[in-house]
C-alpha cells in the first residue's frame, strides 16, 4: 500500500466505500474521500481493514503539495470515475 492508491474499506463505518490513501504509517493508512474525510482531516485506518481496489492511483505529487481546498474536489472527481469502473468490473 502506498500514497495515492485507491482502496476499498472492508470494515467499520466506511465499509464498502472507496478512498484515496493519503499517508501510510506502519500498520495504518490515512484515507480521504474529499467529502466527509478531507485531505487535511483524513481517517486513520488499519491496513487489515482496507484492500486495494484499482490499479490506477491518484497523483502522489498533488497530495504532497496540497495547500488548498481544490485538492478535495480533485479527489472526489477521481474517486467518482474510479467507482464507475470498479462497479462495472463487479457486474
Amino acid at each position: 500500500m502506498k500514497t495515492g492508491d485507491v482502496v476499498l474499506a472492508t470494515a467499520g463505518k466506511e465499509k464498502g466505500e472507496i478512498f484515496v490513501v493519503v499517508k501510510v504509517d506502519g500498520k495504518n493508512a490515512f484515507i480521504a474521500d474529499g467529502k466527509r474525510l478531507s485531505l487535511f482531516h483524513p481517517k486513520k485506518k488499519n491496513l487489515k481493514h482496507i484492500q486495494k481496489a484499482s490499479k490506477q492511483s491518484f497523483s502522489e505529487s498533488l497530495i504532497a503539495e496540497a495547500r488548498d481546498i481544490k485538492i478535495d474536489a480533485a479527489i472526489r472527481k477521481f474517486l467518482k470515475s474510479q467507482k464507475e469502473t470498479i462497479c462495472q468490473k463487479k457486474m
